[in-house]
């Protein structure tokens, strides 16, 4: 079985996949390393000596600059190395090549997805409650309850398993009389007042960006009253996002009303009144350029970047190919790999865009006596990325090597086609809360420690980087890619990866996150968030 991987032929840094103790002999082409620490599985070891001041590679990249002498075979830390990247600027850029994988295989295969009137495909059927403001929390989840349990979608098992324990017995779901409407869904936050006037216009952004999602029928809106996400800069949103926008829009402010009961009422009255039509919807087969993914890492490892974000990488390239689009998250996340990014935009203009808001991030980063480098958590170092460079090298590979067709600021919408770059944050619910904004209809997650992380609007297929995170944490894990360390190839996992996209995107198969209630959705007020 192998121990070791050398990930690139440049690299002096060699990936340990089992643990390794102090004296083993490791060959690698040809060359023979004692080492002289123990190396724990998913750390690096060094190739050759490294002296004070010098680069180590990983990916074929520098991913970091050693601040004490390094020895051949010694494991490299947090106390002996540190985060580095090359400076960039636009005179580095080369033109970009590229092979597109051969996808004959999935030309002629659909998904079942859910045709809007306007041609937008989405791979859901919801009915969204949303807030404009925090104080309207509460009114947003009463309304989901309310019609959840009255319309056979809620299931508590914690409230059947304490009645259980109190000698009850637990409650049959009622019949569900929508079908082809596949769920209510509430997005809760703590925006829309007392904040900064930007970050209203931006939370209303975010909400306009999923009323107008084509896996939403409608939706049912909450204001107080005196917010600062007033009812009317939300419908203004809702004209920037879409001038066409036509979906039921149920508004309701609630200091018009003398009685929160009544309000309550004519909520679920309203509301009930447009499920008949919402139910018209039923999945047909569709083309799988209609597919645009959005890909994220969070809970990352060593293994992040060697299994599943490059199998991410290949599902990511299939679709763009066949027409259709990805987008790629998680600006510090990129940060040591500018060059390859800035290498691969097609357009020159968006090569300026992705350097401006890496610097202006940076910028905002440093004003907090912060750098965007910071981010590797306690999580990602124990397990192996432990600088900012090497975590953003492996991140990089989610999206695969297709050439960037656009650069996105926070809230703005991807093209149907090509590979997208959405300027977010690291931060998990964050990031694919944004990606959901861009427009994506499947997001695909990696994690090596494991999390929770969801959307109330989109499906979220969490994908493990190894075997042993995937069983002992099944409940939270779509897939695993553990097979790749023990040999398997990326192309077969990305084959297998791509089948569970399909079966989400059509309804067939209910991802972790959903079957767990895990709808997060967290806006960034543009405050440094890593």
């Amino acid at each position: 079985m192998q121990k070791i991987l050398r990930i690139d032929p440049k690299d002096n840094l060699i990936v340990t996949l089992r643990d390794l103790a102090q004296g083993d002999i490791i060959e690698n082409e040809g060359q023979r390393i004692q080492l002289v620490t123990d190396v724990p599985a998913k750390h690096k070891f060094t190739r050759e000596p490294v002296p004070v001041g010098g680069i180590v590679t990983l990916y074929g990249v520098p991913v970091g600059k050693a601040v004490a002498p390094l020895q051949s075979g010694e494991r490299i830390t947090v106390d002996n190395v540190v985060h580095y990247a090359a400076e960039v600027d636009l005179s580095d850029a080369v033109p970009y090549m590229w092979k597109a994988p051969d996808v004959s295989r999935w030309a002629n295969r659909t998904f079942d997805g859910v045709i809007r009137p306007d041609g937008r495909v989405g791979t859901a059927n919801y009915w969204l409650i949303i807030p404009l403001v925090f104080c309207e929390n509460r009114n947003a989840l009463k309304l989901r309850d309310a019609l959840e349990r009255t319309l056979g979608y809620a299931g508590d098992h914690l409230a059947d398993f304490a009645r259980s324990l109190v000698g009850g017995t637990g409650c049959a779901p009622a019949p569900r009389p929508f079908p082809h409407i596949d769920g209510i869904r509430a997005i809760t936050h703590n925006g829309g007042c007392g904040g900064t006037a930007q970050d209203a216009w931006t939370l209303c952004r975010m909400l306009a960006a999923y009323a107008d999602h084509p896996n939403v029928a409608g939706l049912t809106v909450f204001s107080l009253g005196c917010e600062k996400a007033q009812i009317g800069l939300f419908q203004e949103a809702l004209r920037e996002r879409n001038l066409g926008f036509d979906k039921p829009c149920i508004l309701l402010r609630q200091q018009d009303w003398s009685s929160e009961v009544k309000m309550m009422e004519e909520a679920v009255r309203k509301t009930l009144a447009h499920f008949k039509n919402a139910d018209l919807v039923e999945r047909r087969p569709v083309p799988l350029s209609k597919l645009k993914l959005g890909v994220k890492c969070g809970g990352s490892d060593g293994f992040s970047g060697i299994s599943a974000n490059p199998a991410i990488g290949e599902v990511s390239d299939r679709v763009v190919t066949l027409g259709g689009g990805s987008a790629l998250a998680e600006f510090p996340e990129l940060c040591g790999v500018e060059a390859n990014m800035i290498s691969r935009c097609i357009r020159k203009e968006d090569k300026a865009r992705f350097l401006e808001l890496m610097r202006r991030y940076e910028a905002a980063a440093n004003a907090c006596g912060a750098s965007i480098s910071d981010n590797p958590s306690p999580g990602n170092i124990h397990d192996g990325l432990i600088t900012d460079a090497i975590k953003s090298a492996g991140a990089a590979k989610k999206g695969g090597k297709a050439p960037i067709s656009a650069v996105l600021d926070y809230a703005e919408p991807m093209p149907d086609a090509g590979l997208s770059l959405v300027c977010t944050p690291g931060n998990d619910v964050e990031a694919v809360t944004g990606l959901v904004a861009a427009g994506v209809n499947v997001v695909l997650f990696s994690t090596g420690l494991g999390t929770p992380t969801g959307n109330p609007i989109v499906p979220v297929i969490k994908v493990a980087t190894n075997t042993a995170v995937a069983e002992r944490l099944s409940d939270l894990i779509d897939f695993d890619c553990g097979p790749i360390i023990d040999g398997e190839p990326i192309a077969a996992a990305a084959d297998r990866l791509l089948e569970k996209v399909l079966d989400t995107a059509s309804g067939r198969y209910s991802t972790k996150a959903d079957r767990l209630g895990q709808h997060d959705f967290l806006f960034w007020k543009r405050e440094v968030s890593l």
